[in-house]
C-alpha cells in the first residue's frame, strides 16, 4: 500500500512539473529565429523541386585546423544545436566542423510541399560542401542521421574519409514488421502532439526514465513549435520524413560501405519507430541494439564497434566522455 501511493504521488508530481513547464514554453519562430545557435551560422541557398529553399549550417574552423574536416548529421527529433559540445571539443583538436540542418529540420526551411529522400538530402549536402570547397570530409550521422549519413557515403565514397554512426536507426527494416501507414496518419499525429507526449517519449525511449534537467531543451525546441501558428506546416514536414524513413532503408546496403568505420552505440537503446503499431511481442524484438550493433559492424568491411554499457540513444548528450574518446581516436588515425 505504501510503495503505491508513494509511486501515485510521483506520478502526480511529474504531471505537475510537466504542466508547470508546458505553460512556460517560448514560442518558436518557424525557422528558429529566436533561438540561438552555439556558433554562428550560415545559409546555402538551393533551389530543387520548383521551390527556393534556404539551407542553414554551422562551419566552425579551429584556428588549429588540421585540415581535417567532418559534418554531423542530426537526428529526425534534433537540430544542429545538440552537437554544441561534440562541435567544441572536436575543433579543440584541429577538425573543421560543419553542421547542417537538413531541408525541414532546425532553422532550415520547412516547405509547404517536397519529396523527400535521403538522396536528395545527401546532394544538397553535397551542394554545401561543393560551396565550402571540401572536397574530403569524416561523415557522422545519428539516429535518422545515420540513415542519411549511410547514403551520403554510398553516393560519395570518393569524399567519405571516415564514416562514423552513433545509436542511428535504420540498422532493422521496420517496414517488415509495422503496419504502412500513409503521410496524413503521420500528419494526423504530429498535430495531436503535446508537450508531454514529447517530453514523454524521450523519457523512455532515449533516457531509461532517469530524466536530468539539461534533457529539457531538447523537448522544449520540439514543443516550442506547437505553439506557432503555422505548426501545421512543420507537422507535415515531420510527417514526410516519417514515410521517408519506413520507406527507404538503407540496412541491405551496408555491405558496400568502403570507407574506414566506427559504429558508436549506446546498448541500452530501445528505439524503433513504429512500436505502438505492432503487437507486444513483436515490439519484444525491435530496437535491441545490444544486437544490431554487433550485427552491423559484421556487415560492413573494416568496421569497429563502441558499445557504452547503460547508455540510452544520445551517447553525446548522456555520457559525452564514452562518445568522443573513442570518436577522436578514430578520427585520427
Amino acid at each position: 500500500m505504501k510503495k503505491y501511493l508513494v509511486t501515485t504521488l510521483l506520478v502526480i508530481f511529474t504531471i505537475q512539473v510537466c504542466k508547470t513547464q508546458s505553460e512556460n514554453l517560448q514560442w518558436l519562430d518557424i525557422e528558429l529565429s529566436n533561438y540561438e545557435y552555439p556558433y554562428p551560422v550560415a545559409t546555402l541557398y538551393l533551389k530543387i523541386q520548383q521551390q527556393d529553399l534556404k539551407m542553414a549550417y554551422m562551419d566552425v574552423k579551429p584556428e588549429n585546423y588540421n585540415g581535417k574536416n567532418i559534418v554531423l548529421f542530426h537526428g529526425k527529433n534534433f537540430n544542429g544545436a545538440y552537437w554544441k559540445t561534440t562541435i567544441e571539443a572536436l575543433t579543440n583538436e584541429g577538425f573543421r566542423v560543419i553542421v547542417p540542418d537538413q531541408i525541414g529540420f532546425g532553422k532550415s526551411s520547412k516547405p509547404p510541399h517536397f519529396h523527400y529522400t535521403f538522396q536528395q538530402l545527401a546532394q544538397n549536402t553535397k551542394t554545401l560542401l561543393d560551396t565550402l570547397k571540401v572536397e574530403k570530409t569524416s561523415i557522422l550521422g545519428h539516429s535518422m542521421g545515420g540513415m542519411l549519413a549511410t547514403r551520403f557515403a554510398l553516393m560519395y565514397p570518393d569524399i567519405t574519409e571516415k564514416f562514423i554512426l552513433e545509436n542511428p536507426i535504420g540498422l532493422e527494416d521496420w517496414k517488415l514488421k509495422v503496419p504502412y501507414k500513409p503521410v496524413e496518419w503521420w500528419y494526423k499525429n504530429e498535430l495531436n502532439k503535446s508537450y508531454e507526449d514529447i517530453k514523454k517519449y524521450q523519457l523512455v525511449n532515449y533516457y531509461d526514465n532517469k530524466w536530468k534537467p539539461e534533457y529539457d531543451q531538447w523537448v522544449n525546441l520540439l514543443a516550442g513549435w506547437i505553439l506557432n501558428s503555422n505548426y501545421n506546416t512543420i507537422a507535415w514536414n515531420n510527417a514526410l520524413t516519417y514515410d521517408m524513413i519506413f520507406t527507404q532503408p538503407v540496412v541491405y546496403e551496408f555491405k558496400n560501405i568502403t570507407a574506414p568505420t566506427l559504429l558508436i552505440i549506446g546498448t541500452r537503446d530501445r528505439t524503433a519507430l513504429g512500436k505502438p503499431l505492432v503487437t507486444e511481442e513483436v515490439r519484444k524484438t525491435m530496437g535491441l541494439y545490444s544486437e544490431l550493433g554487433k550485427k552491423t559492424q559484421k556487415a560492413i568491411s573494416n568496421s569497429e564497434l563502441v558499445e557504452i554499457e547503460n547508455v540510452g540513444h544520445l551517447p553525446h548528450i548522456e555520457k559525452f566522455d564514452s562518445f568522443i574518446k573513442p570518436l577522436i581516436r578514430f578520427l585520427k588515425k
